[in-house]
């Protein structure tokens, strides 16, 4: 394995020489620059894996010249340096990309161990972004299956989209059900901002108060249980991706407030008396026409605009054609595997059955009838009595199965009762009240089924 590059960028010779042998003795190459001026000009011809930077230099800052590293290639682990450290400082410099930060007088065991954090980090980093891209050129959009025409434009977007240098707000619409979560995470995943993270909230989950206080985060004593100081999914974001699902439920109270956080990029926190800079990509999505809620003042029209510089709109299933059978072949592997059964295929009757039902539910619909048409199955092929024998919506077709009559060779009902329990936790977005309420049970009756069915840790 060939041996690390550390850039020294140090005024301090007698140190930066300290540094520079105690770190060629334990198997780094290592240079030395005086300045910022010298630094990158080292930097362009050693491409070092690693710099330890002074934060006070002669002419430009350690922190300026921090920034022009990142710039240069955000892959080189920056530690600072500094005979002045303060928490802000530390803040600044992390928020700036440094691997770290540390105080002078340095001890050199503890430069060495945070040196080989750091090109090992950096290996790590290399690794996952080679094998990201690997599998982003062997199985591009892997999650969005179809071949419809509208698909097709839908990939192409996400593929012009993803590359973007800095995306606009993005608005996702679609009917519930029709893939608007995954659409979201494979935009993220294929853009450049697929390192960073990916953070997701619900905006019917929360009222306007609490949602505010998620959003933007608070200061401590910002009201009564605000013991400790919190940051907000905006800053939890920073450098990554932000998708507001259901965001047209969001209340106009805080409607304004997120006008101001998309437009500009700035939050202040609840209680906090300074704004906060973040870099975001906003992803939205709503199943409600926006047009008519903005006409009915229930959504404000410029965070409409705002939001809508880019849409993408998904197409209910029930318009998608052959797209139906390739999702429900999709869902036949992915449950297979999941309980274990052996069904090849799915036969004539129940294929047009699939094809022929209006699909209320769009995908999430049919991956639920999917699944419980699995559970039920004991041959390898899923028959058309199958789709129907486990409780479905009221319009799903019984195929000739009298009033939900058992099949012959009987039912799993644990394994039934836990497919509802489960069916009713994604319904609800795992809320458990929600959940709970589609069940017609009450909440200590529901925890005691998670538990039962080990899908709770309470």
């Amino acid at each position: 394995m060939n041996p690390s590059t550390l850039l020294i960028v140090d005024d301090e010779r007698t140190l930066a020489r300290s540094i520079k042998l105690f770190m060629t003795e334990q198997g780094y190459e290592a240079e030395v620059a005086e300045n910022g001026d010298k630094a990158l000009e080292l930097l362009e011809r050693l491409r070092p894996d690693l710099v330890f930077l002074d934060v006070c230099l002669p002419g430009q800052s350690g922190m300026d010249l921090l920034r022009r590293i990142k710039e240069f290639d955000r892959n080189i682990a920056v530690i600072m340096m500094t005979a002045y450290g303060s928490i802000e400082g530390a803040v600044e410099a992390v928020k700036l990309g440094a691997f770290d930060y540390i105080k002078k007088p340095v001890d050199l065991d503890e430069l060495k161990l945070l040196a080989d954090r750091a090109c090992e980090s950096a290996r790590l980093r290399q690794e996952l972004s080679y094998y990201r891209e690997r599998e982003n050129r062997e199985i591009p959009f892997m999650g969005i299956i179809g071949k419809c025409d509208a698909i097709r434009e839908i990939v192409a977007r996400i593929q012009q989209i993803a590359a973007l240098e800095d995306s606009p707000p993005i608005l996702i619409t679609g009917e519930t059900g029709t893939g608007k979560g995954l659409v979201a995470r494979t935009l993220h995943r294929h853009s450049r901002r697929a390192s960073r993270a990916f953070i997701e909230i619900n905006c019917t989950a929360l009222p306007a108060t609490l949602m505010e206080a998620e959003l933007f985060g608070y200061e401590r004593g910002a009201f009564t249980d605000a013991k400790e100081s919190k940051m907000g999914l905006f800053e939890a974001a920073d450098g990554g991706v932000l998708y507001l699902d259901e965001v047209g439920d969001t209340e106009l109270p805080l409607q304004g407030k997120l006008l101001r956080a998309v437009e500009e990029r700035v939050i202040r926190r609840v209680g906090g008396l300074r704004d906060r800079r973040v870099d975001v990509t906003i992803v939205a999505a709503t199943h409600r026409d926006l047009d008519t809620e903005v006409k009915a003042a229930r959504f404000r029209k410029d965070l409409y605009y705002r939001l809508a510089v880019i849409t993408i709109d998904l197409p209910p299933l029930r318009e998608r054609g052959e797209d139906i059978l390739l999702l429900a072949a999709h869902f036949l592997e992915t449950f297979n595997a999941k309980y274990g059964k052996a069904i090849r295929a799915i036969d004539d009757r129940a294929a047009r059955t699939l094809m022929e039902y209006p699909w209320p539910g769009n995908i999430r619909e049919l991956s639920h009838v999917i699944e419980r048409a699995v559970l039920w199955s004991h041959g390898d092929r899923l028959a058309v009595d199958q789709l129907s024998a486990a409780p479905a919506p009221p319009s799903m077709p019984t195929a000739g199965l009298a009033h939900g009559a058992l099949p012959q060779e009987g039912i799993d009902l644990a394994a039934w009762e836990r497919s509802l329990v489960e069916q009713a936790l994604r319904d609800s977005g795992g809320n458990q009240t929600k959940a709970a309420r589609l069940l017609r049970l009450s909440r200590d009756t529901l925890r005691y089924r998670l538990k039962k069915f080990g899908l709770s840790r309470s």
